[in-house]
Order: structure tokens, then sequence, then C-alpha cells
């Protein structure tokens, strides 16, 4: 690794892997559920399943840029504002996706749109940040 920060490059296919297959299938899943489009295809148990399987390899691939990435990007002071706003959206479909799960009927219809919405903004925010090129210092 010569950059700072530099993933190695079995990380960097496991991050993107882990977030992109959990935004895809969480991405058909609100097509299909929500919006009522195909939803004899998308809006399924086996969507839903493969969303919470790709959820759980996306938190994996989270905990293993914790520990090195993300102190890296901070302490350069490089997109911090991507960087900080993926792991708040995390943190946030994390609580989200429990509360799906675990949480109490009576708010479940405000949680749904909430993850959704949260699910939408961190798409955008992870391309962003793995698209728009670093600045140099």
């Amino acid at each position: 690794m010569s950059r700072l920060g530099k993933m190695p490059n079995w990380q960097r296919k496991f991050v993107i892997i882990g977030m992109m297959t959990c935004s895809i299938t969480g991405l058909m899943y609100l097509l299909g559920h929500q919006f009522q489009i195909q939803r004899t295809t998308l809006g399924t148990h086996s969507i839903l399943a493969a969303h919470g399987v790709a959820a759980m390899l996306a938190t994996l691939a989270l905990g293993s840029v914790l520990p090195f990435h993300i102190k890296a990007g901070f302490l350069s002071k490089r997109k911090w504002l991507s960087g900080f706003s993926q792991l708040s959206f995390l943190f946030s479909l994390l609580i989200t996706g429990a509360l799906l799960y675990y949480g109490p009927e009576e708010f479940r219809e405000g949680v749904i749109s909430t993850h959704w919405i949260i699910g939408l903004m961190f798409i955008g925010i992870f391309l962003l940040h793995l698209l728009v090129p670093r600045k140099s210092k």
C-alpha cells in the first residue's frame, strides 16, 4: 500500500461487493414491496432474505475498514464529508434494520420509511465516495 488509508485490493472488492449487493437487493425489495413494481418478482421474501444476508456481509465489510481506513481517512482530512456521511448512514441503517426485525409494531411504518430513505441516500454517497477522485494536498 503506497497511500495512507488505501485498502488492499481484496478488502476494496469485499467492501464494494458487500455494500453494492446490500444496496441492490434493498432497492429491488423497495421497488417490489413499497412501489409495487414487479411485486411478484422483486417484493418477495427471497429478495428480503437476500437483503438480510447481504446486510450481514456489508456489516462485516464495514468492520474490516474501521481499524485502518477510517482512521487514516480522518487523519488525512480527505473525503471527510462522504466518508463520515457513509458511516452515519450505515449506523442508522443498522439501527433501523434491527428495529424492523426486533422493534415494536407501532413504530414499524415510520421505521420502514426511514430505512429506505436513508438507504437511498447511502447508495448515492457510497458511489460518490467511491468514484470521485481523491484530491491531493
